[in-house]
């Protein structure tokens, strides 16, 4: 999250049931200014929207930033036009506060990257054209600086330059990847400005590119060392051809601790040059979570200065590879640039467990039972235990069909909502995650939106009246029905 200056009173605004809980932890928070708390007369903090909050809000003098519960409906804007102050939504916990504080100073420069990404569009000749495009779009939002058109050795491909030139005329950069002299030709005269790749083989297209200022990547010679890229580098050189060096990184178990040993050859060799990795070689050939994967390459290429990496989204467990590579290169950067580690400044690529579990103790729940007047269900968990506790019940466990059935749900709605919370929660247990009833479990960048909580109450949170009214129904209805009626 990218902040502006850091503030020197802050207002933070909450509901009835959530005060205790807010003022302890903005207690034991060494904040570094001045902390007002403004409570709602509201029960529920994430109910509120920012246009009821604007109507009802009352603002110290002084205050210049005003922190709104996480999960608070609607534009800050609503509030911050009738204030004057700056407003933002805080962290979806409370407890999640003096952390969202502790990286504002750190992040503040954070999101600046300088490694380039190929997204592949792997075997594009027996793809439509419409596909094409399609994945070009998706790879783009991702965070891709160019598409790559993968052709296929042997596989004609007639309808190449009109895809090349529909891309470009769209607002592509477009790379085409080939070893053939009427591809590379044909991509190019189109609009391509890279070319992927070149060695002694077919090096002479170079000097025959129909437009000035392409890239060309060279790699060594098959099957040759290092030394191969020497005589092209220096034609290259002297056709006055741009270039990026790819020494080509080997998959784990055919040689890829060498490989990084050629990167780092290389850049002695060649200080100033530009260098390009296929990272694809190593995601789409390891049967692992990919996010981890691009993270450490990533780093390897930030610290080694390889300012292009190449990567592709073919196997089902690479899906999403551009995504983190746009993630992986703004945490690189940051980390290599201030010379901190990669943690705690962006943990978007944290998707299976998170980095620590939010708990309440017992005796913490039983205080917080005290202050509930409705019957509505809240549930929590901590490292083994789900809790769910309302005014009447208080419940723990493991089992969630054991804890299911002691709350004495009939209403199909209301079952159904915390069958799914439940489910939830035990899952979060499961993987070591920290659960937040109405909101998704973090899954890092792959996390989903949150749900309207709004819509949840008015589902299943029922009130006293209303069950006390369903019963009373059922019962007449049982009165009025004769012997004999189905």
């Amino acid at each position: 999250m990218e902040r502006s200056a850091a503030p020197s009173r802050v207002l933070f605004v909450t509901g009835r049931l959530a005060e205790p809980a807010l003022r302890q932890t903005l207690a034991g928070m060494d904040a570094g200014f001045a902390c007002d708390v403004a409570v709602m007369h509201i029960t529920v903090a994430a109910l509120m929207t920012t246009e009821w909050i604007a109507r009802a809000l009352e603002v110290p003098e002084g205050t210049d930033l005003i922190l709104l519960p996480g999960l608070c409906q609607g534009d800050t804007g609503a509030i911050g036009d009738k204030t004057g102050v700056r407003v933002e939504k805080g962290p979806k916990d409370l407890r999640e506060i003096p952390e969202y504080f502790g990286r504002a100073s750190l992040k503040a420069e954070y999101g600046a990257h300088d490694i380039e990404i190929l997204a592949e569009i792997n075997g594009a000749p027996a793809l439509a054209r419409d596909v094409i495009r399609g994945m070009a779009e998706s790879f783009r939002s991702a965070g891709a600086d160019y598409i790559d058109i993968g052709c296929t050795p042997g596989t004609p491909f007639p309808d190449l330059a009109a895809v090349v030139r529909e891309l470009v005329g769209a607002g592509f950069r477009v790379s085409i990847d080939t070893f053939d002299r009427d591809e590379i030709l044909t991509a190019v005269d189109a609009g391509a400005s890279l070319v992927l790749s070149v060695n002694s083989t077919n090096l002479a297209v170079a000097r025959e590119l129909p437009r000035p200022g392409v890239r060309v990547v060279v790699i060594p010679d098959f099957g040759a060392s290092l030394d191969s890229l020497e005589p092209s580098i220096t034609s290259l050189r002297e056709w006055n051809v741009p270039f990026l060096i790819d020494p080509v990184i080997e998959p784990l178990g055919f040689g890829f601790m060498a490989s990084l040993q050629r990167y780092a050859d290389v850049r002695r060799r060649f200080p100033d040059a530009e260098l390009l990795m296929g990272i694809g070689n190593i995601t789409e050939l390891t049967a692992a979570d990919t996010t981890g994967v691009n993270a450490l390459l990533v780093g390897i290429c930030q610290e080694l200065g390889v300012r292009a990496v190449l990567t592709t989204q073919v196997v089902g467990w690479a899906h999403g590879v551009v995504r983190e590579v746009d993630i992986a290169r703004r945490l690189m950067h940051f980390a290599v640039t201030n010379k901190v580690v990669p943690k705690r400044i962006d943990d978007r690529l944290v998707t299976l467990r998170d980095e620590k579990i939010l708990a309440y103790t017992e005796q913490e729940l039983r205080n917080l039972q005290q202050r509930i007047t409705d019957p509505n269900y809240r549930i929590f968990t901590d490292r083994d235990t789900i809790t769910v506790l309302n005014r009447d019940r208080f419940v723990r466990g493991t089992d969630i069909q054991d804890i299911f059935a002691q709350l004495d749900v009939s209403e199909a709605t209301h079952a159904f909502y915390l069958g799914k919370e439940l489910a939830k929660a035990k899952l979060a247990i499961t993987l070591g995650k920290t659960y937040r009833q109405e909101g998704s479990l973090n899954w890092g960048y792959l996390t989903p939106p949150d749900d309207v909580i709004a819509e949840h109450v008015r589902l299943t949170q029922r009130s006293e009246r209303a069950e006390r009214a369903e019963r009373s129904e059922r019962s007449r209805r049982r009165a009025d029905r004769r012997p004999g009626d189905s």
